[in-house]
C-alpha cells in the first residue's frame, strides 16, 4: 500500500499543486496591474500603429474644445451638436494639459487609462471572483484593439463597469454614474433602464432612481442654461435623427452581403458626420424604421427586466446585470449607427457578472457561453476595424463576411439574454425577499 507522502506526490496532487499556485500568482496585485500595463500598452502601440483611423475623432474633439476655447464658440452653448453637453467635459481636460495635437492624445490616452484603473481597481476587489473578471476585461479589452482608447467610449466603458459593480451595494451612486455617463453619451442610459426597472418598490425607485437621476439632469441642464445653450441642449437626438444607416451597422448586413453580387448596392461617404453609409431606398426605409424600433425595443425590455425582478427578487442582482446587458446590446443591434467603438459597451456587463457571479451552474450557465462570444465579437472587431476597413468598403468577401459573423454574434447574444431573462421569469423555483 503507497504511503501518504507516495500519494502527495503522485502525477494528479502534483499537477493540482501546480494549477493552485499558478492561479494564486494570476490572482495577486502584482500580476493584475502587470497584466494592465502590457494590455495598455500594447492597445497604445497599436493606437499609434493605426494613428489615423484611431484618432479621427479625438482631432474633431480637439478641435471643437480649442474652437471654444480660442474664440469662444462651443458646441451646444452656440450651436447644435452631436454629443450630449457632458462631453464637453472630457474633451476639454486634454487641451488643458496640451498644446500640440500629439499632447492632447497622449493626455486623451492617459485620461482613458487612468479611468480604466479606477474600474479595475474595483473590479478587482468585487467578490467572490474580482481577480477573474478583471483577466477577462483586459482580454476583452486587447482583442478589442485600440478603437476604444481613441473614443469616448473608453470612457463610458469604465464609468458602465463601475456602475454595474456597485449597483446592488449602492444603487443611488450607480444610478449617478449612469446619468452621468448619458450626459457624455447616451449609452449608460441602458443602466439607468436596468436600475428604473429592477427597483424593488416606489419608494426605493424615488430614493435610488428619480432622485439621483433627476439632480444630475438637474445640474447639467442649468449649466447649458447658464451658458446659453438651452436651445440646443436636447438637439443631439435631433441629429441622431438625421442620420442614415451606416455601413457596419447590424441592420445593413442584408445590404454589404448583397454586394458580392449586386453593384447597385452602393456605399458613399457622409462628410458632415464623417461615416460610410449605404445609399438606396431600401437603407432609407430600414433606417427610418430602426429610428422607432429602437426606443420600442428599450421599452420592452426594461418592461421584461421589471417582470423578471418581480418574479425573482432572489434573483434581482442577475436579472439586473441581464437587463443591462440586453440593453446595451439593443443599443447596438437596433442602431442605424454601428461605429466599432460601441462595442466597448457590452464587456462592463459580462466583466460584472463574473465578479459577483457565484459558483452556481445556473450562473455558469447564464454567463460562461455569452463571455466567449462577447471575447469573439471583439476580436472581430477589430479584425474589422481597423485591420480590413478598406476592404470591408470595397465589399471584399473576407472582410464582409467578418462583419456578417460578427453582426449575427451580436444578434445572438440579445436574442440569448432575452431567452435567459425569459427563463427567469418562467422559473417554478420557490421566491424569497431579497430584503
Amino acid at each position: 500500500m503507497p504511503s501518504a507522502s507516495d500519494i502527495s506526490t503522485t502525477p494528479k496532487a502534483v499537477g493540482k499543486d501546480i494549477l493552485r499556485s499558478v492561479t494564486r500568482v494570476l490572482s495577486s496585485w502584482p500580476a493584475l496591474w502587470f497584466g494592465f500595463v502590457l494590455a495598455h500598452a500594447w492597445i497604445i502601440l497599436q493606437a499609434w500603429v493605426f494613428e489615423q483611423q484611431i484618432f479621427g475623432d479625438v482631432n474633431l474633439y480637439e478641435w471643437w474644445v480649442r474652437n471654444g476655447m480660442d474664440v469662444g464658440w462651443w458646441p451646444v452653448f452656440n450651436y447644435d451638436w452631436v454629443y450630449p453637453i457632458g462631453a464637453l467635459a472630457p474633451m476639454a481636460i486634454p487641451a488643458l494639459f496640451a498644446d500640440s495635437t500629439h499632447g492632447y492624445y497622449w493626455v486623451w490616452m492617459g485620461l482613458v487609462t487612468a479611468a480604466n484603473a479606477i474600474a479595475v481597481l474595483l473590479l478587482g476587489r468585487a467578490r467572490p471572483h474580482g481577480r477573474a473578471a478583471v483577466w477577462f476585461w483586459l482580454a476583452f479589452l486587447v482583442s478589442l484593439g485600440p478603437i476604444w482608447i481613441g473614443r469616448l467610449d473608453g470612457l463610458l466603458a469604465p464609468i458602465i463597469l463601475v456602475a454595474l459593480l456597485v449597483a446592488s451595494r449602492r444603487p443611488a451612486l450607480a444610478m449617478t454614474l449612469a446619468t452621468v455617463g448619458a450626459w457624455i453619451k447616451i449609452a449608460p442610459g441602458a443602466v439607468a433602464l436596468a436600475l428604473a426597472a429592477t427597483a424593488s418598490n416606489a419608494k426605493t425607485f424615488l430614493r435610488n432612481v428619480v432622485l439621483p437621476g433627476a439632480a444630475v439632469c438637474a445640474v447639467v441642464v442649468g449649466v447649458a442654461f447658464a451658458g446659453g445653450g438651452q436651445d440646443n441642449v436636447l438637439d443631439v437626438f435631433g441629429e441622431q435623427g438625421d442620420r442614415q444607416l451606416q455601413v457596419e451597422a447590424v441592420a445593413a448586413t442584408p445590404f454589404t452581403v448583397a454586394r458580392l453580387w449586386d453593384s447597385s448596392v452602393q456605399v458613399e461617404y457622409d462628410d458632415v458626420i464623417y461615416t460610410y453609409e449605404v445609399l438606396g431606398e431600401g437603407a432609407d426605409a430600414v433606417a427610418q424604421a430602426l429610428d422607432v424600433a429602437l426606443p420600442v425595443a428599450a421599452v420592452l425590455l426594461a418592461a421584461l427586466t421589471w417582470w423578471a425582478a418581480r418574479r425573482r427578487p432572489d434573483r434581482v442582482g442577475d436579472v439586473l446585470l441581464l437587463g443591462a446587458a440586453a440593453e446595451l446590446l439593443a443599443l447596438i443591434v437596433f442602431n442605424k449607427v454601428g461605429s466599432p467603438q460601441f462595442i466597448a459597451w457590452i464587456g462592463p456587463p459580462m466583466a460584472a457578472a463574473i465578479a459577483l457571479g457565484s459558483r452556481s451552474q445556473g450562473t455558469r450557465r447564464t454567463w460562461f457561453l455569452p463571455a466567449l462570444g462577447t471575447l469573439l465579437v471583439a476580436r472581430l472587431t477589430m479584425e474589422l476595424y481597423p485591420l480590413r476597413y478598406g476592404e470591408f468598403l470595397g465589399g471584399w468577401p473576407l472582410a464582409t463576411t467578418v462583419g456578417a459573423v460578427r453582426n449575427a454574434l451580436l444578434v445572438a447574444l440579445l436574442v440569448g439574454a432575452v431567452i435567459r431573462l425569459v427563463q427567469v421569469v418562467r422559473s417554478r423555483q420557490p421566491v424569497h425577499s431579497a430584503d
